[in-house]
């Protein structure tokens, strides 16, 4: 704790008349920032709950990617960036606490000013902070890492970034970002997550290209070994500068993280059973409920854990192209959905071990599923015009329950019902449209989980006289083709829905988001009372106001029947042999990572 007073007194010390400081104004410096009210803790906390300070230190943990990886860059939008490498390569300004819903502590920046409504930030960069090849991190090599993701870096930086007015070097270790006319309350905590990236060993002019050529960062790792398409090694800087850092208690405890990759599901199941592999975060019922008796689990070496995590299930859907001409009208997409039958796939496909999802914040007070809209919303939704259908507004709509038998004709007449209304008709057991051509398109999947959803979804379509044609590709073309929108329908899962949503949302579902490759608003929404609402997100001052403005998102995007929803885990399933060490608690967020360690490095209470 001493090191941080010093710091912190360090910090004050800053006069108002640094070098550079001009006219600016000045304020205390503060350790922690919160989205909405004040952080739970001092930044000095003894340790996070969710870790074990006394963890050993030492041995390798080897996880298993299913899939491959082209570059090491996960900043810019070309190629198939390494998993981990952000988390564990390069360190942001500040780093969140997971048992908040969005506070930021002390990592790079020792420190930060800001006023009440935001209009400005200054972060104090420690001056311990090192980059792995041993040069200082500076205040220059923050504003190169702005500049160059603004211009460059992934779309959701450019956005973000590109809302900031000015930028002045106070002094060699102090940054100032003019937010001035952004009214956005958020964009200090996106700045404060903004990774620093080090000028001396970065080339601008090849910065968004693919490569293999290790990084310099500031983390606790560097990347030791790479075999292209195969495995990535990471290992732990002994030299690592925020090793006491109090956020960084009880992280990073194994020398080396190992990520091998493996093309084939199955096989890295069978890799995990052998012990090639240490940990499997499971995601298929079935397997969870039949696919582990062998020895090593009857015996006690491998340890199966249910962890329970308190933020939203996140989404996952059969996503619809609104681009393509096919899913223009709300009630195709609707239609398609009605012919989807969960509870047959859920039964037959994965052991009744998944639940519906029907909400952008599933399981959470975010949620509008099941509520009535109050007062606040409904001025909210009719102040940006949005225009909801009554049973979405009162609460009442949920996704039709199908008899499960696979063939539920109820809901084929509902379907066929509404695509009547589009002008489709049965001809000789094939819908056709009002030109006389099929309603057909391609379902486009990378794996075999995928695949086998689609053709189960494919026999459902035909009942309704539905050509949908299923391809197969592999994980590069996957990925280009969902970056350049190039698709009709996919499946994706990859929404990130959080207890405090915020600038996310605008590249999740904006108008603008639909227009940017490499954005995740794959279905192409390109409705204005969502940029409203997701401004209004952005804006909230408070719990309230922030719950009133998510839940009025959901009903909008709700009922455009954007994807046909599928289904999220009750819980997140992890098995591990029993070498690998866990806290006792979980996070707010459900399992980490880098809060485990090897056993067989020392003694140490966890699970």
């Amino acid at each position: 704790m001493l090191h941080r007073l010093l710091a912190l007194a360090a910090l004050l010390l800053v006069p108002a008349t640094a070098a550079g400081a001009g006219d600016f104004a000045r304020l205390p410096v503060r350790e922690a920032i919160a989205m909405h009210g004040e952080p739970a803790g001092p930044a000095a906390l003894a340790h996070r709950r969710y870790v074990n300070p006394d963890a050993p230190k030492g041995g390798r943990l080897v996880l298993g990617i299913q899939g491959t990886f082209d570059t090491l860059n996960p900043f810019v939008v070309r190629g198939l960036p390494v998993p981990g490498a952000r988390s564990y390569v390069w360190e942001t300004l500040m780093q969140r606490s997971y048992d908040e819903p969005f506070t930021l502590y002390p990592q790079v920046a020792a420190g930060l000013e800001l006023p009440d409504d935001r209009a400005w930030v200054i972060f104090h960069i420690d001056r311990r902070a090192r980059f792995s090849d041993g040069r200082p991190v500076t205040a220059e090599d923050v504003r190169f890492s702005y500049e160059l993701l603004r211009e460059r870096g992934r779309p959701n930086h450019r956005t973000y970034f590109r809302k900031v007015t000015r930028v002045d070097l106070i002094d060699s270790h102090t940054i100032r970002f003019d937010l001035a006319g952004a009214a956005d309350r958020e964009l200090p905590m996106i700045l404060g997550l903004m990774p620093v990236l080090p000028r001396h060993a970065v080339d601008p002019e090849t910065f968004e290209e693919t490569t293999l050529t290790p990084p310099v960062g500031s983390g606790p790792y560097t990347i030791a070994e790479v075999r292209a398409g195969e495995s990535v090694t990471f290992r732990r800087d002994p030299s690592w500068w925020g090793a006491d850092l109090p956020i960084n208690r009880g992280l990073h405890n194994v020398d080396e993280v190992r990520f091998d990759f493996y093309r084939d599901g199955n096989t890295l199941f069978e890799a995990f059973k052998k012990g090639l592999v240490d940990v499997r975060v499971e995601t298929d019922p079935g397997r969870w409920a039949s696919g582990y008796d062998f020895p090593a689990v009857r015996d006690g070496r491998v340890v199966r854990d249910t962890i329970r995590q308190g933020t939203p299930k996140g989404i996952r859907g059969l996503v619809m192209n609104t681009r393509r001409a096919v899913f223009e009208d709300v009630r195709v997409r609707e239609a398609l959905g009605l012919l989807f039958d969960f509870e047959w796939t859920d039964r037959t496909l994965y052991a009744d071990g998944f639940e519906r999802s029907q909400s952008l914040f599933e399981g959470s007070e975010l949620s509008a599923r099941g509520r009535p809209a109050d007062e606040a919303e409904r001025r909210l939704l009719a102040s940006v015009g949005a225009s909801i259908r009554p049973d979405i507004l009162e609460g009442t709509y949920e996704v039709p329950v199908s008899d499960g038998t696979g063939a539920d004709r109820a809901r084929l007449r509902q379907a066929l019902t509404l695509l009547g209304q589009v002008g489709y008709r049965l001809d000789g057991g094939v819908l056709k449209g009002r030109d006389g051509q099929p309603l057909a398109f391609e379902f486009l999947v990378a794996t075999r989980d995928q695949e086998r959803l689609a053709l189960t979804f494919q026999r459902f379509l035909q009942r309704a006289g539905i050509r949908m044609s299923v391809r197969n590709v592999d994980a590069v073309q996957y990925d280009r083709r969902l970056r350049d929108f190039d698709f009709d329908m996919v499946d994706y899962r990859w929404w990130n829905t959080s207890l405090s949503p915020g600038n996310e949302q605008a590249f999740y579902w904006g108008v603008s988001a639909a227009a940017t490759p490499g954005s995740r608003n794959l279905p192409g929404i390109a409705d204005p009372a969502v940029d409203r609402l997701v401004a209004a997100i952005v804006e909230a001052r408070t719990r309230g106001d922030l719950v009133t403005a998510a839940r009025a998102l959901d009903r909008v995007v709700t009922g455009g029947f954007y994807w046909v929803p599928l289904f999220h885990q009750p819980a997140q399933w992890i098995a591990r042999w029993n070498h690998v060490g866990t806290p006792a608690e979980s996070s707010l967020f459900g399992y980490l990572v880098e809060t485990w360690w090897r056993r067989d490095a020392g003694g140490a209470v966890g699970r």
